[in-house]
């Protein structure tokens, strides 16, 4: 098992997952707005696999799809973090940034503030030389706040997870290199701990 990278922003904890963390996470699954861009919703069975999944990762890596808690109250929120698409992607190999977050935590700049410091983790503590993101075309939220982060456009492509035709399968894809993070005086500071695996 890897050392696991656990830290906290301003007011966010990015963390391994916990068992506690099932039961929101599938409510927030199931949610047909958070869902919007994605095939379906995810039925209980499929949310604890996808947890599963995750947390095995972290435990491999060190690095992953984190689960996100507020610090104020201590409540899960979604994820946010890093992870490796499958491989048939025109941008594979890569590592991606990516975040899901409940509707009560909309609106609120979590999901900006988390990926910022996931990016500084992905850049500084492991050494990425790259790192993407990527979105339905229609998902005009989630490309908002990758134009926030600093990355860059790198057009169009047809998402191989979908089926052709799929109004979803068109995907934007963005991309931010660590010379262009090390440039633009971003830092992490002290925002982040490193913590056994547990």
């Amino acid at each position: 098992m890897a050392q696991c990278i656990e830290f906290d922003t301003e007011r966010l904890r990015l963390r391994q997952w916990r068992e506690s963390d099932r039961a929101p996470f599938a409510a927030l699954n199931a949610d047909v707005g958070v869902m919007e861009f994605f095939l379906s919703p995810l039925s209980r069975a499929e949310s604890d696999a996808m947890v599963d999944r995750v947390t095995a990762v972290i435990d491999e890596r060190g690095w992953g799809l984190w689960a996100v808690e507020e610090r104020a109250s201590g409540n899960f929120i979604g994820f946010v973090g890093l992870s490796i698409p499958r491989p048939d992607l025109p941008c594979s190999p890569c590592v991606e940034v990516g975040w899901r977050l409940a509707p009560a935590f909309w609106g609120k700049g979590y999901a900006l503030e988390a990926a910022r410091a996931a990016l500084c983790v992905g850049f500084e503590r492991i050494g990425l030389q790259e790192i993407v993101s990527f979105t339905a075309a229609l998902n005009l939220r989630s490309e908002a706040v990758m134009q926030r982060l600093g990355m860059r456009a790198d057009g169009v492509f047809e998402n191989p997870a979908l089926p052709e035709g799929h109004p979803l399968r068109p995907h934007k894809l963005y991309r931010l290199d660590r010379t262009s993070w090390s440039t633009s005086s971003r830092s992490c500071g002290n925002t982040f701990d490193t913590f056994a695996s547990r």
